[in-house]
């Protein structure tokens, strides 16, 4: 699907800076934190495409941004599901022509029980989601960041993997392991053979945001913006 980009929704921008010409792929971006990502990307002129496991928040989406004039695609796909994974990367190679410049991992959710009463599923289904999905889509999305010649990847954690919270041991685990996914495989040792290869790395920790999820807020007693997220080279 293409659309046409409106002008009077992007003439804030142009005093900035302009991602004309440049792909995206954003998962989980039909709420919260990717749903904001995805409205400064297509801001800026970038081509996006967004998944959900929702098809109605999908196809909701879809007809907003398009009535914006951004150009954003979108497919259902559960990211805890390898078999999709690959779907989804299939679809993106396709429509992008075989060529990534962006992947941000952003998908994620939490299982809110006492560990306890975390099941073996409950591990599991977070694991897939939170963690597997993101180490795996940097794989499959390998070939095209690497043909783009200017490839970035950004990993959202969150603020559960640095600091104890309230909300989940199990969640905070799974953020952890993208933090040190980040930060020592792709940055560090490992990141030579990215880097070497084009590729930019970067991690975001968001504090509690305001999207349907979560009820609460703690610490500053309000929910935090997306333009308070950190992102870490």
């Amino acid at each position: 699907m293409e659309v046409r980009m409106a002008q009077s929704d992007n003439s804030r921008k142009d005093n900035r800076w302009s991602l004309q010409g440049m792909t995206a792929l954003v998962t989980g971006g039909t709420k919260g934190i990717g749903h904001a990502i995805i409205e400064e990307l297509a801001g800026l002129r970038a081509r996006i495409h967004t998944c959900s496991r929702t098809e109605t928040d999908l196809n909701k989406c879809l007809l907003d941004w398009a009535a914006k004039g951004f150009q954003v695609t979108g497919s259902v796909c559960d990211v805890s599901s390898q078999a999709q994974r690959e779907k989804l990367i299939n679809t993106v190679s396709s429509e992008f022509g075989g060529k990534l410049n962006i992947l941000i991992n952003n998908v994620g959710t939490a299982i809110l029980k006492p560990t306890p009463d975390i099941t073996t599923e409950d591990f599991s289904f977070m694991m897939g989601t939170n963690f597997e999905s993101a180490y795996n889509l940097c794989q499959l999305a390998y070939p095209l960041l690497k043909a783009s010649g200017a490839g970035s990847i950004v990993f959202l954690s969150s603020i559960a993997g640095v600091v104890s919270v309230s909300f989940g041991s199990l969640y905070g685990v799974t953020k952890v392991h993208s933090k040190v996914f980040r930060e020592y495989h792709l940055s560090n040792s490992n990141g030579t053979h990215w880097r070497a290869r084009g590729s930019v790395i970067l991690g975001g920790i968001p504090v509690s945001t305001s999207i349907l999820l979560y009820n609460r807020a703690d610490f500053l007693h309000r929910w935090g913006h997306v333009s308070e997220c950190l992102l870490l080279p």
